[in-house]
Formats: structure tokens, sequence, C-alpha cells
């Protein structure tokens, strides 16, 4: 497809999504001024949590936005060599506050080695799937964080939800741009459709891979980051 025809539809889209927080937020801001001595105060805080949960939205669109923006221009990146497990522990307070329905679990491999990473990439990495994990998974289920050795000089992270099964046709196709699968879950759930595009792209920068699996029980995200040069060399001594 042509890049200009692609910019267009990618502004075309924004815009579209743009739109409706920004409706709301003035249609409620509107009566709420109007009508304000009229309104009783139960509608009031309702009219005012309408709002709020909209500006969020805004503002949570608008970070994905430039978030795109900066993976189109080829943002630098500031590799150097961290700790799996001490990097996710510092994410998962996050999502607990956020997700207070949820049970988050972690089970992680002590003796992974280091990564060779961007640190705040690959944090914004762990949050953005272990809140879509929590997002579109039902409440009071469990989310698991799982760290181990894998093939290949690899680490890998998963995190495991039950949630609706992700159909296969759709496992390609939810790492696009504004891509949303459809189900009695995600239906009920707002969303820009950009996570996990910033995601893989992410990881990807990374020099990893991002997989995922799904049935019926579950779905697993796993994402593989390869071990640190360092790691590597000292790796492929004792082997030798």
């Amino acid at each position: 497809m042509d890049e200009n025809k692609l910019q267009h539809d990618f502004i075309s889209t924004v815009s579209h999504e743009l739109r409706t927080p920004l409706t709301s937020i003035r249609g409620f801001s509107q009566t709420l001024l109007a009508s304000w001595d009229d309104i009783d105060d139960k509608s009031k805080k309702e009219f005012l949590k309408i709002i709020e949960e909209q500006s969020n939205r805004l503002i949570k669109l608008v970070e994905n936005v430039l978030a795109v923006s900066k993976l189109q221009n080829n943002e630098n990146y500031i590799f150097k060599n961290i700790s799996v497990n001490s990097s996710i522990k510092s994410v998962i307070p996050i999502i607990k506050q956020q997700y207070k329905n949820h049970k988050i679990t972690t089970v992680f491999n002590d003796k992974i080695p280091e990564i060779l990473a961007d640190k705040d990439k690959f944090q914004q990495v762990i949050l953005n799937l272990t809140e879509n994990a929590c997002k579109y998974s039902p409440e009071n289920t469990t989310v698991k964080v799982i760290t181990d050795f894998a093939e290949n000089n690899f680490v890998s992270i998963k995190i495991i939800d039950n949630g609706v099964e992700i159909k296969k046709e759709d496992m390609e196709r939810i790492f696009k741009k504004f891509a949303r699968i459809d189900n009695p879950l995600t239906r009920g759930v707002q969303g820009s459709g950009l996570g996990l595009y910033i995601t893989k792209s992410i990881v990807e920068n990374l020099h990893g891979k991002i997989n995922v699996s799904s049935n019926s029980k579950e779905t697993i995200f796993e994402v593989l980051i390869p071990f640190s040069d360092m790691e590597n060399q000292a790796r492929s001594k004792c082997l030798q």
C-alpha cells in the first residue's frame, strides 16, 4: 500500500477514535453547565465520572499515538544489561493498583541471566501485556507472569490469563494498528487497538519475538528476549 495512503488512513482512524471521547466530554460538560441547578447530586456524580473516564481514554489514546509516532521515527533505545525479574517486579504493583479485582501472581526462575535491553521499553511491554490480560479477562480470575529459560539463548516471559479464546484467524491481526477482536469481553472494554501493535514493535526493536497461543481455558502471550552478549559469551565458554 502507498505510504501516503497509509498515513491518510492512520490520521483518519485516529481522528475517528479521538472524536468519540471528545464528544462525550463536551456533551456532558455542556449539560452540567446549562442545567447545574436542575440536576440531582447523583446524576452530577455520574456525569462527572463519565467525563473522567473519557478523559482517561483520551489521554491513553494520545499516549499511544505518540508512541506509534516515535516508533515510526526510529526513536533511539538505550541498551543496558538489566535483570528481567527485578524489572517485572517494579511493574506488578502498578497493575495490582489498577486491577484490584484480579489476582496477579508471579513465578520467577531466579537463575535466568540478564538481558541487553532498554529497561523502560521492556517494562512498557510487560505493562501493556499484563494490563491487557487483566482488561480482557473476567474479574476475580488470575493473571500469571512467568519467567524462564527458552531455547537458543533466549529468556521467556509468559503472561497468562483466563479470558475468552482468541481465534486462530485473529492471532496475526491483533498485532496490527487499530485491530480489535470481537467477543463479549472486548465489546465491554474501550481501547484504541494500538497497544499490541506498539508492544510487538518494541519487542522486535529489542531483538526479541512475541508469540500468542489461546484455547478455551487460557491465553498465553510469550515474549522472548535474547541474553546479553556478556551472558552469551559466558554460556558459550561453559559449553566448550
